[in-house]
């Protein structure tokens, strides 16, 4: 029998059955671990709220009840966990597990990994495409162990794969595992088959230094792709990690499993057909060495986005494909959230329609990944912003119910299904009580999907010329203005003809940063070449944290020097030479910086002005939403809450605590954001603070801790699971 809170706990579950049920087995068979859960109400709530959600992991769970332990000790991380943590954790499980036949082993790291990953997921922690590029990671992680235990094994038998040089040398052959579709533009959902290609440097023989002696390296990849395919796809007792599928190789079924570079350049040059290459948008490398797919996609992509692609042939192209879906999915039983009418994969093909229609003039809307692209595309306006706002909200919706489909037993369906029962039991768990009530939100969501997507793909005779040309008029409208305010600032005679270059490139397919440019001409110095690799950015602000500064004059060099690491960030986006994760990464790293000097310059203030004290000066930012989750984008603002030590005293006499770091506060937001003659940086939000708009800007830290223990609501709680120290705040804490 279940206890009253728990009972409680369960009559608010979508599945109240399915939660009861787990508990009873679990207290039957596991004593200790239900124990825990009783002791545990947070940890409580969130494995009742699994059971409720996902039979299938419910299962999981009470085959392996240690796994409530690892989860109360998982269950509060926030962000996207990266594909290096997820491998470091792989390879602390595989050696727990040594014991296990290493695709057993892979199949339950992945499947315990799934009941964090899906909890974040249901408490609504993470968006979807943060849910979709974990899960993604996760595999990455996965195909990079796999490929590692592969090689190794063939390494014993044949040595290392050769290859020889420009300078006829012989160095070690180069192997990638390539990602298509969904984990191509990591956007992978719980039960996906993963596309994979399997690709190398070139051909060449082994070493011979193992106990089988040489082979060719044709032979070596091929065995490679073999087992590594059998390490993660074999269906076993416990049911494969991932379904493989290699179709989309070149030559289809009948290719060879692996293929060096120049044998794949040459067949989509020759043979591929259009729906070939169009898979390759959503090309990048999962796991191996990333310079061959680097060498592959340098060699394919003018052959994917084609210079002289018509509109009409694109559409045409994508349309059949989508013809075809349509014949085969009419036997379906129920809506198809993926391929049904106004589905996912409409949306999909509505970005890349246009991706391909106008991806060989303009390399920015290339993106592989679905949102980004539509992001791309509103801003040159070939879907509008009312389309995008759309399509976002269709995605998000559709893909929240793709989920939940799949994860109710682990399978690889987009089905919802006609059954009154079930079909009620998905609307609870989208939040949704009635049928009708979801049935409702569902057309709504297909209906304006199916518009945009009949609007783009009922074009079929716009002349591309005219677009051409409209494209280069704006462009030319962009970037005169620029090179007026450069002719007129003192940079002029700086300028090389590779600072044009990069310039009018820069101008064309980042245009939200022309006025940017267009006010402060020095800061085409400081673009980099559009062959020029990233490098990591020491984002240095020294020269605006100098005590002996004015304050405007702190100001201005804040903002000057912020604007030179932001443009250079949007040119090696622009340049595809930062992935969207180091991106969003480095973004972060900037507001960061940024924080730590607009804090020094509130202190400095205060001590000309108030002679305040420096060394009791201690004014902490704690840092939520994206930039508590290291993924702060472009126009992303700053939620934070402001700090300070409560116990030691104020760094003014004449001031309380609360006066003083009041002021600092004001300070301090100021510097961030107030608009000058030299631009903006961020908007400050500090609504997340105690009390809200009716609380202090900032607050002593003990006050924050009794506020959070004794009035803090539930939405409060989760809004600070991203919750973070920046700068020297952890000393606070």
């Amino acid at each position: 029998m279940t206890n009253k809170t728990i009972e409680k706990l369960i009559k608010n579950l979508p599945d109240e059955d399915a939660a009861r049920r787990f508990y009873e087995t679990l207290l039957k068979d596991s004593p200790s671990a239900a124990k825990k859960l009783e002791k545990n109400e947070g940890l409580q709530s969130d494995v009742l709220t699994i059971a409720s959600y996902s039979p299938l992991l419910a299962t999981t769970i009470l085959q392996n009840p240690n796994y409530i332990s690892w989860l109360d000790r998982h269950r509060k991380l926030s962000g996207v966990t990266p594909k290096d943590e997820l491998f470091e954790s792989l390879a602390r499980f595989a050696l727990t597990n040594s014991q296990l036949d290493p695709g057993i082993m892979i199949s339950r790291f992945r499947r315990r990994e799934l009941i964090r990953i899906y909890l974040k997921d249901i408490r609504g922690l993470c968006t979807i495409a943060e849910i979709t590029e974990e899960i993604s990671n996760l595999a990455d992680a996965i195909l990079e162990y796999a490929l590692q235990i592969s090689r190794q094994e063939l390494d014993n038998k044949f040595g290392v794969p050769l290859e020889v040089d420009e300078r006829s040398k012989s160095t070690p052959a180069k192997f990638c595992v390539v990602a298509l579709g969904k984990l191509g533009s990591k956007e992978l959902n719980y039960s996906s088959d993963i596309d994979l290609v399997f690709i190398y440097s070139n051909d060449g023989t082994t070493s011979g230094h193992g106990s089988r002696g040489k082979t060719s390296n044709r032979e070596y990849f091929i065995k490679l792709s073999q087992i590594l395919t059998k390490n993660i796809g074999r269906q076993i007792g416990e049911g494969a990690a991932y379904r493989v599928d290699l179709r989309l190789r070149p030559n289809g079924r009948v290719g060879a499993l692996a293929i060096s570079i120049n044998d794949a350049v040459n067949y989509y040059k020759t043979s591929a057909r259009m729906w070939e290459k169009q898979v390759l948008i959503r090309s990048r490398p999962a796991a191996g060495d990333e310079e061959v797919f680097h060498e592959f996609a340098e060699k394919t992509t003018p052959l994917v986005f084609a210079p002289d692609a018509t509109v009409a042939d694109a559409l045409n192209n994508v349309r059949r494909s989508k013809e075809q879906i349509d014949i085969e999915k009419i036997s379906k039983y129920g809506f198809d959230v993926k391929l049904g009418i106004g589905g996912i994969r409409e949306i999909e093909f509505i970005a890349q329609a246009l991706q391909l229609a106008f991806g060989g003039k303009d390399p920015w809307i290339r993106a592989p990944h679905t949102l980004i692209s539509l992001s791309r595309l509103a801003d040159r306006r070939l879907i509008t912003e009312n389309e995008l706002t759309e399509l976002y909200d269709a995605y998000y919706f559709l893909r929240r119910v793709e989920h939940i489909v799949q994860m109710e037993h682990g399978l690889q369906t987009h089905l919802v299904p006609d059954d009154p029962e079930k079909r009620l039991l998905i609307s609870k768990r989208m939040g949704i009580s009635t049928i009708a009530s979801f049935d409702r939100e569902l057309k709504l969501r297909t209906d304006r999907v199916n518009r945009v997507f009949t609007r783009v793909f009922g074009q079929e005779y716009i002349d591309s010329q005219q677009n051409s040309q409209d494209i280069h008029e704006s462009v030319e409208s962009v970037i005169e203005p620029i090179l007026t305010s450069i002719e007129k600032s003192h940079v002029d005679h700086l300028l090389s003809d590779e600072n044009i270059d990069a310039l009018r490139y820069f101008s064309e397919n980042a245009k939200p940063f022309a006025e940017m440019l267009t006010s402060n001409p020095e800061l085409v110095l400081a673009l980099p070449k559009p062959d020029e690799n990233f490098s990591d950015i020491d984002f240095d602000f020294e020269c605006a944290e100098k005590i002996e500064n004015e304050y405007a004059f702190e100001l201005a060099n804040l903002r000057r020097k912020w604007a030179q690491y932001m443009i250079r960030l949007a040119a090696f986006d622009l340049y595809e030479k930062i992935p969207l994760a180091e991106l969003k990464s480095q973004q972060t790293s900037l507001a960061e910086a940024s924080i730590k000097a607009a804090v020094k310059i509130s202190r400095n203030k205060l001590h000309k002005d108030l002679g305040a004290s420096l060394e009791d000066f201690d004014l902490g930012v704690l840092g939520l939403g994206k930039l508590g989750g290291n993924g702060m984008d472009y126009g992303s603002d700053l939620d934070l809450v402001l700090i300070y030590d409560d116990e030691k005293p104020s760094p003014v006499a004449d001031l309380t605590r609360k006066q003083f770091y009041s002021k600092a506060a004001e300070i301090f937001v100021t510097a961030l954001s107030s608009l000058t003659r030299d631009g903006t940086l961020y908007r400050v939000d500090l609504r997340l603070r105690p009390d809200g708009k009716n609380g202090p800007t900032a607050i002593g830290k003990n006050a924050l801790m009794n506020y959070l223990g004794s009035r803090a609501a539930i939405w409060e709680w989760l809004a600070y699971v991203k919750l973070r120290g920046i700068g020297d705040a952890d000393s606070l804490a």
